[in-house]
């Protein structure tokens, strides 16, 4: 109402002076003082009936406007929707609005065009390097290399981040929820890193993992290669040790990957998903900042939550919690 009445001042203040003017003429020309205050009170009503009237007009369409613009999704389309104001002032901004609007459709069906365009080119990127990597992995194994294939696993682990980066925005399109036991999908993605495991003495142990949940087998294999690739960089006692356990409840699935690495100070705890932290106290030169980064992100997507804890020194457990529902169970 304040705003209303503001907006309004010159046209209350030019009112009143008309009425003033009234009334000294009426004065003037020694008419009755009755009638005097009866034109007053009347000029003021009318006055009152106006402003409130037009205020709730007012009112009534600014809150439809809010009401449109919150219920869409792409808001620099609102003026599409707006009708065309029959006022000057009005006109003039709703010209502007849509000027305004017109060119941020054009920028963002351009962006989207590029995004697409970096997307098709990172995939025929990756789909190419794994012809490479894949003869050079043959090439170590009869060679009996185990060097030459830790850096291809490494190699192999950075092509695939860049791959699901780029795919992150848009996995609604490109995942299949189903029905996966733990032990299964921790098996393969301990395969995939058994040269690393044997090569660096890790030792695997699991527990309880004939647990079922429901989720997208390709992007919970990268999650988890993440985490371990993560867990090994930041190894650094003579017995190296990676524990994966499952656990259960009737609203969730619990999958806890801990090592007994290094650890995490708690001062860095909080910043460990953000991306391309690295954390004050660790090794730079190997390290992204991208692969619990991608792994939050995906899990968000996922409708899945992590979690990370750690002691200095000690160990590292990050939890992947897979929620119960009703859908999941139909699956």
């Amino acid at each position: 109402m304040i705003a209303y009445i503001e907006e309004k001042i010159w046209l209350i203040l030019w009112y009143a002076l008309f009425v003033l003017l009234q009334l000294i003429v009426m004065f003037l020309l020694d008419m009755d003082s009755s009638f005097l205050l009866f034109s007053f009170f009347l000029y003021f009503i009318l006055l009152i009936i106006y402003f409130v009237g037009s205020y709730y007009a007012t009112k009534r369409k600014s809150d439809e406007i809010k009401t449109l613009v919150d219920g869409l999704d792409e808001k620099y389309l609102v003026s599409e929707l707006l009708k065309k104001p029959r006022n000057m002032e009005n006109e003039a901004y709703y010209y502007a609005l849509k000027k305004a609007s017109k060119a941020m459709n054009d920028k963002v069906t351009e962006l989207e065009h590029k995004y697409h365009d970096y997307e098709e080119y990172i995939e025929s990127f990756v789909h190419e390097i794994k012809t490479p990597l894949a003869a050079l992995s043959l090439y170590s194994d009869n060679k009996k290399d185990s060097e030459l294939k830790q850096e291809v696993i490494k190699i192999d682990n950075l092509v695939e981040q860049i791959l699901f980066y780029a795919r992150s925005e848009n996995t609604e399109k490109d995942y299949f929820v189903k029905k996966i036991e733990l032990s299964e999908i921790v098996h393969q993605v301990v395969m995939q890193n058994k040269d690393y495991f044997l090569a660096h003495g890790i030792v695997i142990e699991t527990r309880n993992l004939n647990v079922i949940v429901s989720s997208d087998w390709k992007w919970i294999v990268f999650i988890l290669n993440q985490i371990i690739n993560n867990s090994i960089k930041y190894m650094n006692k003579k017995e190296k040790k990676i524990l994966f356990v499952g656990s259960e409840d009737k609203n969730k699935v619990i999958l806890e990957m801990k090592d007994n690495g290094c650890g995490i100070k708690e001062s860095n705890l909080f910043r460990v998903f953000e991306k391309g932290f690295t954390g004050s106290d660790r090794k730079k030169d190997h390290s992204t900042g991208m692969g619990l980064y991608l792994c939050k992100k995906l899990c968000d997507r996922l409708n899945l939550n992590i979690t990370i804890e750690s002691q200095e020194g000690e160990y590292t457990i990050v939890k992947i919690i897979f929620p119960k529902s009703s859908l999941h169970d139909n699956i």
